[in-house]
C-alpha cells in the first residue's frame, strides 16, 4: 500500500517542508543556552527559561490554533504560523540594542508561537492525505525532514552564533531568518493548496466541546498526550545540555562541543528513515517499546560513565529516541475520528492540538534538569530525561497490549 497517493505528492512536499522550518528553530534555540550562559554569564536554570519561553508558547497557542484552523483552513494556519514565526525572528534585532534578556525571551516566545502554530497544521494535515493505515508511517517519512532543518540549525549556529559569541552575532542570525521566511510566506500565499476547511464545523455534534470530551475518553488518546510531554521533556533536556556536558567531559569550547551535538541530530535523522522502513516489518508499537528501552539504558550511561563513553551514549540517546515523537502522534491520533472508537470527523484538529500542547513537557521539565545540573552536576542532571523514557516506555507496552500483540 502506498504511503502517499498521487493527488496528495504536491500538498504533501509542501506541508513537510513547514518540518524543515520549525526543525530549524528548534535546535538553533538548543544553542542559545551555551550562547548566553557565556554572554551573560548565567546558571544552568537561569539559560533553561529560554525553553520555557519556548515551548510554554507551544502549549499557550496549540489549541487556540486548533480552533483559528478549523474555522478557517490549513492554508490560513500556514500562513498566520509563517508571520509570527518571521516576526519573533526579527524581534532579536531590537532585543539586541537594548541588551535586555527578557526582551529576548519575548522574542522566542513569539517566534515559537509561530512554529506551535505550524505544528498544529501540519501533523494532522499529513495524517490526512492518505489510508489511515498507512498515516503513521506518513508522518515518520514527514518528520524525517524535521532533523534535517535542525542539522541545518545548528550548522548556522556553529557558523554565525557559536564561532563569535555576541548579541549581535545571535541577532543578526535570526534577524537573516526572519527575512527568508517572509519569502516562504509570500511564496506559500500564492500556491493554490487544498483549504482543508472542516466543513462539519458548525454541527453540533462536531463543536470544539464534544471533540474535547470524546477525545479525553479515548485512553490510547488521553495517555498518549501523558506520553509525549515526558518524551518532549526528555528529547529537549538532552539536547539543551549536550553542548555544556561534552565542553565539561571533554574540554572543548562551545563551537567544538557542537559538532557532537550535530552527530547526534544527523544521527536522529538517519534512524528516523530506518525507523519508517522497519515499520513495514514491525508495530510501531513494538519498535516504540524497543526504542524506549535502548535509549532508557544509554541515558542510565551518560549519568554514570565519563570521557568518550558517555558522549557515545549520549549520540546514541538521539538515535534510538527518534522515533518517539511522530510514533507517539500517529498511535494517540490515528483512531480518533473511528466511529468505532466513539469519534467523530473533525476530532483529530482539536486531538492534534493537545498532543502539541504536550511539549509543554520541554518548558517544564528542561528547568529541572538545570536545576539538578546546578546542584549535583550535570550528569546527574540525566536523570531527568531517564524518568521520562520510562514513562514512554510503560504507554509502548500499553499500547501493545491493546492491540493485543504478543512480543
Amino acid at each position: 500500500m502506498k504511503i502517499i497517493e498521487n493527488k496528495y505528492i504536491i500538498p504533501f512536499l509542501l506541508v513537510t517542508s513547514l518540518f524543515f522550518l520549525w526543525g530549524l528553530a528548534n535546535n538553533m534555540t538548543d544553542t542559545l543556552l551555551a550562547a548566553f550562559k557565556r554572554i551573560m554569564a548565567m546558571s544552568d536554570t537561569q539559560t533553561s527559561l529560554i525553553q520555557l519561553a519556548f515551548y510554554g508558547a507551544y502549549f499557550c497557542v496549540a489549541f487556540p490554533a486548533a480552533l483559528f484552523i478549523r474555522k478557517y483552513s490549513f492554508k490560513a494556519g500556514v500562513i498566520l504560523g509563517l508571520c509570527l514565526y518571521a516576526l519573533g525572528a526579527m524581534l532579536f534585532l531590537p532585543a539586541a540594542k537594548v541588551e535586555s534578556y527578557f526582551f529576548y525571551l519575548i522574542a522566542i516566545y513569539v517566534l515559537a508561537c509561530g512554529c506551535s502554530v505550524l505544528e498544529t497544521t501540519a501533523n494532522p494535515y499529513i495524517l490526512s492525505m492518505g489510508n489511515v493505515e498507512t498515516a503513521t508511517k506518513r508522518l515518520n517519512a514527514a518528520q524525517a525532514f524535521n532533523p534535517l532543518g535542525s542539522i541545518t540549525g545548528i550548522l548556522l549556529s556553529q557558523a554565525f552564533i557559536l564561532s563569535d559569541i555576541s548579541l549581535y552575532s545571535v541577532s543578526g542570525t535570526y534577524f537573516g531568518l526572519g527575512c527568508v521566511l517572509v519569502l516562504i510566506m509570500i511564496i506559500m500565499l500564492c500556491i493554490k493548496m487544498p483549504e482543508g476547511k472542516d466543513i462539519s464545523l458548525n454541527k453540533d455534534e462536531n463543536n470544539w466541546r464534544c471533540s474535547v470530551k470524546r477525545l479525553v475518553n479515548n485512553k490510547k488518546y488521553r495517555f498518549g498526550v501523558i506520553a509525549q510531554f515526558f518524551y518532549v521533556g526528555a528529547q529537549i533536556g538532552v539536547w539543551s545540555f549536550t553542548i555544556r556536558i561534552v565542553m565539561n567531559e571533554l574540554g572543548v569550547l562551545e563551537k567544538e562541543a557542537a559538532t557532537v551535538y550535530l552527530i547526534s541530530i544527523v544521527g536522529f535523522c538517519v534512524s528516523r528513515f530506518v525507523y519508517t522502513l522497519l515499520m513495514n516489518y514491525f508495530k510501531p508499537s513494538k519498535l516504540l517499546v524497543f526504542g524506549s528501552i535502548v535509549a532508557l539504558i544509554c541515558t542510565l550511561v551518560v549519568v554514570v560513565s565519563a570521557g568518550m563513553l558517555m558522549v557515545v551514549s549520549l549520540v546514541l540517546v538521539s538515535i534510538f529516541m527518534s522515533l518517539m515523537f511522530p510514533t507517539i502522534y500517529g498511535i494517540a491520533l490515528g483512531d480518533v475520528e473511528s466511529e468505532k472508537y466513539g469519534g467523530k470527523e473533525g476530532d483529530a484538529k482539536i486531538g492534534a492540538s493537545g498532543l502539541i500542547m504536550a511539549i509543554l513537557g520541554g518548558a517544564v521539565l528542561t528547568p529541572i534538569q538545570g536545576l539538578v545540573s546546578d546542584n549535583f552536576g550535570i550528569n546527574y542532571s540525566y536523570l531527568v530525561p531517564a524518568v521520562c523514557f520510562v514513562v514512554v516506555l510503560i504507554y509502548a507496552v500499553c499500547v501493545v497490549r491493546m492491540e493485543n500483540v504478543k512480543y
